[in-house]
């Protein structure tokens, strides 16, 4: 018997970051805390939270955008060394991972 795909979507407006610019600016000296929005790094599979001033939470896809790696609250100042697998992060408002109830090996429709 085979696994069950599980697709699950961000009810929020996602914006992408895939140039070397928007890739390395991030949400870096953003004052305001994510509210119902989220930054989609591609491709990225490690992130900092340098001259960040509030927490997030961070999905890890892989290139089928299959969550590897789900850390909840991400504080400013900390590291996320690199994920084996991962080819993008989502970086979403605190709290969105459990609110939405989201899992290893489901996969992330944006």
């Amino acid at each position: 018997m085979g696994q069950t795909l599980t697709i699950k979507t961000i009810p929020y407006s996602i914006k992408i970051a895939d140039s070397f610019f928007t890739r390395f600016k991030g949400l870096m000296f953003r004052k305001d805390p994510l509210m119902t929005e989220g930054l989609w790094i591609i491709p990225c599979n490690s992130i900092h939270m340098c001259f960040m001033h509030f927490a997030i939470d961070a999905v890890f896809l892989n290139k089928e955008g299959r969550i590897v790696k789900i850390i909840e609250g991400i504080k400013p100042w900390q590291f996320v060394k690199p994920i084996k697998n991962a080819y993008s992060v989502i970086e979403l408002p605190i709290g969105t991972i459990r609110w939405l109830g989201l899992k290893l090996g489901e996969v992330i429709k944006l």
